[in-house]
């Protein structure tokens, strides 16, 4: 209650004076008043803490005789008080009282040179032991030696001097009162108080110096006899009690009570409290920094073998691992040999590592290997999923450069194996690590890149899923500066995926999977959209060359993410190089799935049609082609062929650029020319057949190509007289307009030779051949024996036999 200080100072001054007054009736309440003036003498007013004195001295002294019983509950209870004002006031009360049982007086003085000298006479103790009984004198002795090692400099001085008045020979009386005060050290140091821990622990370290081998003897067995206490506190205070024991005294002593020492902490370490087990880990501590691996060698092997112990499983495990937690360096030599042979006990392995730290490292190269054995040998079995857990736990706990230099080595070595079993594990291993460590592995990208990719050449679907998975959890640890510097790792780890595949084989299994692409995209995506313009070309080809090993179905989640950046970049000015690349890759992406790209028709006809005016020849060869692709997907051509047209008809400054749309219009008839409208196609005949007489070299090849490859789908009314201006030999026409009829005869026979090679053509057209054979022309001439040579080949693959009249100018000219 929040009482006024004077109020409070009020009622306890009722305290002195009311025993005087009512001397008997009063002495039944003095268990109840003790405790009120014991919480005043902790009052933060110092006039409060006087009354409260002397009202706990005036009861002493009136009722030390008559009411013993009442008044040394409290006062003993009060020496363990939290509050170090009220351990203060109940030893100078408690003191009060001795002196008053045995008749001496505590106003003399009691420094001297050293703490053990005593003033008590044998006749005091005798009366002491007398009024209070053995076990209550014991009780209270030992409380006041507790408070000799109190945090409190004021309880100390006053305990001590109390101890020094009272007792008459303080070793004698310390082996009297031994298992009493064991048994208060063992409770004060499992306490949850810090203050009474600290106190226990150096009283017990006084304890030991003081009485050396004479105690010992005699506190080992109350210590073992405490660890078979019912009370977990006990028992903790047990192993607390060892520690400082073995820190307080010699290695010869320690070594002289091992033997009995050595059970004593191995059943503390496999106790089924958690708390128990904690305090056993630092004894044990103790015990290996005083006598050395002795205490490895007697301890561990029992523990171990326990692990097979259904029962004591659990409990030594964690044992071991409060062991580990403490001692990792001086203990993993001793478990690993242990914990990986055959068969491989992998949730020991997993709880030690999460607290072994660095000197986990060093047995790194004998643990991993131990783990992909029991991976593998789990694999299809009902235990799969938890040792995965259990490895996945091992590396895991893994927190430093060293060790994840270890990981990677064997694990990418592993991945490497030619047994399936150890490829799968490693690779699944490398999944786990990389998704889910907090440590930063970047040095380990490019290498985990190369050997993830060329996994998705396994014909394993298991180690394909886990490498796809495993290179997806890479990719998702990189910002953007490290995904655009990783572009040449991806294409070089390709590249040699790639080489891997066998001779017919064009794609990589790993990216055939469902989501395909999805890892290494984001790595492309942001070069391109971001990067500088090398960053962007080499994206740009090499996310090309990865859609060219990659499945129409894979591609299908990314064909968005894939197209819209592309196509953002060839709307924005970009040096040719970039340009090039991309268009590439588009038209590698209409070639592979061109279905899907239906939605941005629009958008890639007026950014293809954009790039066929671009002052670059290798950019508009490029549209050209992609053009090409995309009229497969057009339900509608007309408009794309017309503006192509119109960009043949109306380019007269810059003829380059006109072949390069009569290049794309080639394209677009090959694939599509049955899309043709009747209207277009005859204009577009007709604009061919003109162009075969114009004046530059390349036009005119231009026009005798596009030409060639659009009269198979020309109907006989629009051929039959195209074919018979073709096969007339004009000897007075102008050279020029025969290299683009020998041009366009050539194309024909290389793409749809049943047009012109028709019985009713046959002689006109060997004739026209061998016309163009002698002409004294080169170009018409190589046109001629390029045709001449398909002639021949057409006979020899239908059985015919081969025209004397063809095949000698044939061989001649050859031979020219």
């Amino acid at each position: 209650l929040d009482i006024a200080p004077h109020v409070k100072d009020g009622y306890i001054m009722l305290f002195i004076y009311v025993p005087s007054v009512f001397p008997d009736e009063f002495m039944q309440y003095i268990g109840e008043v003790v405790q009120p003036i014991l919480r005043a003498l902790a009052d933060e007013n110092e006039y409060v803490r006087d009354t409260a004195l002397r009202a706990g001295q005036r009861i002493v002294s009136m009722y030390a005789d008559s009411a013993i019983t009442l008044l040394l509950p409290q006062l003993e209870q009060g020496l363990f008080d939290d509050n170090w004002r009220i351990r203060y006031s109940s030893v100078q009360l408690l003191g009060d009282l001795l002196y008053k049982i045995s008749g001496v007086s505590g106003k003399m003085t009691t420094e001297t040179a050293s703490e053990d000298d005593n003033f008590g006479t044998e006749a005091s103790s005798t009366i002491i032991t007398k009024r209070l009984g053995v076990e209550r004198r014991n009780r209270v002795l030992a409380g006041l030696y507790m408070g000799r090692s109190d945090v409190a400099l004021m309880v100390r001085q006053a305990a001590l001097h109390v101890w020094k008045i009272i007792v008459s020979n303080t070793p004698r009386t310390l082996r009297e009162i031994l298992p009493t005060l064991f048994n208060l050290l063992l409770s004060c140091l499992a306490s949850p108080s810090y203050d009474k821990r600290q106190v226990a622990a150096r009283t017990l370290g006084d304890l030991v110096r003081k009485l050396s081998e004479r105690v010992l003897p005699e506190i080992i067995p109350i210590l073992e006899e405490g660890l078979r206490s019912e009370e977990p506190d006990k028992r903790q205070g047990v192993c607390v009690g060892l520690s400082e024991i073995m820190t307080s005294t010699s290695r010869e002593m320690v070594m002289s009570f091992f033997d009995s020492l050595v059970p004593t902490v191995q059943r503390a370490l496999c106790d089924k409290d958690s708390d128990v087990r904690v305090a056993a880990a630092k004894t044990f501590d103790s015990l290996h920094t005083t006598v050395g691996a002795k205490a490895l060698d007697d301890i561990l092997p029992p523990m171990l073998e326990q692990l097979s112990d259904p029962d004591m499983h659990e409990y030594a495990l964690d044992g071991l691992r409060q062991v580990m937690a403490i001692k990792s360096r001086a203990v993993l030599p001793y478990l690993i040999p242990q914990l990986t042979a055959s068969p491989v006990n992998t949730k020991a392995l997993s709880i030690l590592a999460s607290v072994a730290g660095e000197a986990l490292n060093k047995h790194l190269a004998k643990i991993l290997p131990a783990l992909l054995t029991s991976l593998a040998d789990s694999y299809g079995t009902p235990n799969e999923a938890q040792e995965l857990q259990y490895c996945q736990q091992v590396i895991l706990a893994v927190t430093d450069d060293i060790g994840v230099s270890y990981v990677m080595d064997i694990l990418l070595e592993s991945s490497r194996s030619k047994d399936i079993a150890t490829r799968r594990s490693a690779v699944t291993l490398l999944h786990g690590f990389c998704e889910q460590t907090k440590i930063n592995f970047s040095e380990y990208v490019p290498q985990l890149i190369r050997a993830l990719i060329f996994l998705f050449t396994d014909k394993d679907t298991s180690v394909l899923q886990e490498a796809w998975n495993a290179l997806n959890s890479v990719t998702k640890t990189l910002d953007v500066d490290a995904q655009r510097s990783h572009v040449a790792d991806v294409r070089q780890a390709l590249r040699f995926a790639v080489s891997e595949l066998k001779d017919g084989e064009k794609l990589l299994p790993g990216f055939c999977l469902a989501k395909g692409i999805a890892p290494v995209l984001p790595i492309f995506r942001e070069s391109i959209l971001n990067g500088s313009p090398e960053q962007k070309e080499a994206a740009a080809q090499g996310l090309g060359e990865v859609i060219k090993v990659t499945s129409a179905e894979a591609l299908k989640p990314s064909v968005v993410h894939i197209t819209g950046p592309l196509i953002r970049i060839l709307g924005d000015r970009f040096v040719h190089t970039v340009k090039t690349a991309v268009l590439d890759t588009l038209a590698i992406l209409l070639d592979k799935a061109s279905a899907m790209l239906k939605p941005f028709l629009p958008q890639l006809q007026t950014t293809f049609l954009k790039a066929l005016n671009d002052t670059n020849r290798m950019v508009r060869l490029k549209a050209g082609t992609a053009l090409s692709h995309l009229v497969g997907i057009h339900t509608r051509p007309d408009p794309l062929f017309n503006e192509l047209h119109s960009g043949i008809k109306n380019q007269h400054e810059d003829f380059t650029v006109r072949d390069t749309y009569l290049q794309a219009l080639r394209g677009c008839v090959k694939n599509s020319g049955d899309k043709l409208s009747p209207t277009i196609r005859r204009g577009v005949t007709a604009t061919l057949v003109s162009l075969l007489s114009n004046s530059e070299d390349s036009t005119r090849l231009a026009a005798a190509g596009c030409l060639g490859t659009l009269l198979r789908w020309l109907p006989e009314e629009e051929l039959t007289p195209i074919i018979s201006d073709l096969l007339v030999d004009e000897q007075g026409a102008d050279w020029t307009l025969k290299q683009g009829k020998s041009a366009t005869v050539f194309i024909v026979l290389q793409e749809s030779p049943d047009v012109l090679n028709t019985e009713a053509n046959k002689i006109k057209l060997m004739k026209v051949v061998l016309s163009y054979l002698n002409s004294d022309r080169d170009a018409v001439a190589c046109n001629g024996l390029r045709s001449a040579g398909l002639l021949i080949s057409l006979n020899i693959s239908k059985g015919e036999v081969v025209p004397v009249d063809l095949l000698t100018p044939f061989v001649r000219s050859m031979n020219h």
